[in-house]
């Protein structure tokens, strides 16, 4: 079921993170690609398989965005992309928004794994 989850998450953040990473920057549709699959694999690790456990949906939202905005920050340093704060503000508000609703949808799945259905 883990790979599920991922998988989910995966195709969530490439929905989001490449088209706009492909148009607020000078990145190739490859490096959009690239740093949403690397955001992917960090967000899942640290926000929903340790943060999101110990807290609640509240705290792992707001936790994944920052780290969100930390790593496209980085990314977009190291690349060299000009990636504007407001772009990336906006790029995360969103990404923060399709997040909190991943969580809760990963609450159903965990309440429907506890029921056995």
């Amino acid at each position: 079921m883990a790979l599920y989850r991922f998988i989910v998450k995966l195709v969530i953040n490439g929905i989001i993170l490449v088209p706009f990473i492909y148009w607020f920057t000078e990145a190739t549709i490859w490096a959009s690609i690239v740093t949403s699959v690397g955001l992917s694999i960090i967000a899942y690790l640290i926000g929903d398989q340790l943060i999101l456990r110990a807290s609640n949906n509240l705290i792992a939202t707001v936790s994944d965005a920052i780290l969100a905005a930390v790593y496209l920050w980085a990314v977009s340093a190291f690349m060299n992309w000009n990636f504007s704060f407001g772009e990336m503000l906006f790029t995360v508000v969103v990404l923060g928004v399709a997040e909190f609703f991943y969580h809760r949808f990963l609450g159903r799945v965990d309440e429907q794994e506890r029921q056995g259905t």
